[in-house]
């Protein structure tokens, strides 16, 4: 990963804990509906990891928290939330 970059990774991060909380869910029952592990959801949402991951995997978390993906490159709101939930 490029260094200047890593910043980017963390805020996802954060946007995808915030949404996470939002649907009541914990990082394990997040990582079953997804098929990944509760250590590897916790590494992405960590503010001070480094990890990487692909575009399936960022797909895969916003349909297991029935979001459009683009919301994870957006501020963190209600509106957002709202506007950019695919359950409705």
């Amino acid at each position: 990963m490029q260094e200047n970059f890593l910043e980017k990774y963390r805020k996802i991060g954060r946007r995808i804990a915030f949404y996470r909380n939002k649907r009541g869910l914990s990082q394990e029952a997040l990582g079953e509906k997804i098929n990944y592990s509760k250590s590897y959801i916790s590494k992405i949402e960590a503010s001070n990891s480094d990890v990487t991951y692909s575009l399936d995997i960022l797909f895969a978390i916003a349909a297991g928290l029935q979001l459009d993906p683009v919301i994870f490159l957006l501020p963190i709101n209600e509106e957002n939330f709202d506007k950019y939930r695919t359950d409705k």
